[in-house]
């Protein structure tokens, strides 16, 4: 169960780090599956489509955060 939500974390630091380079320059490396908060979820809400660069920042700050919270060893 770790595995997975350590790997849910890098996913979400790759898609926040891959939709901030997009945001600056275009994405050509798997566009379609590392840009899809970027292209599906930012544009459709209006705060985030507003401050999509910071939306993508954000993603992989949280992503990272996640990666951390589950690599946290449990109390004894």
């Amino acid at each position: 169960m770790r595995d997975s939500v350590q790997l849910l974390g890098l996913v979400m630091v790759l898609q926040g780090i891959s939709g901030a380079i997009d945001q600056l320059a275009a994405q050509p490396f798997l566009g379609l599956f590392l840009n899809l908060f970027n292209r599906v979820v930012v544009p459709r809400v209006d705060l985030l489509a507003d401050h999509a660069l910071f939306a993508n920042l954000g993603l992989a700050a949280l992503g990272a955060v996640v990666i951390l919270a589950a690599h946290r060893p449990e109390p004894s």
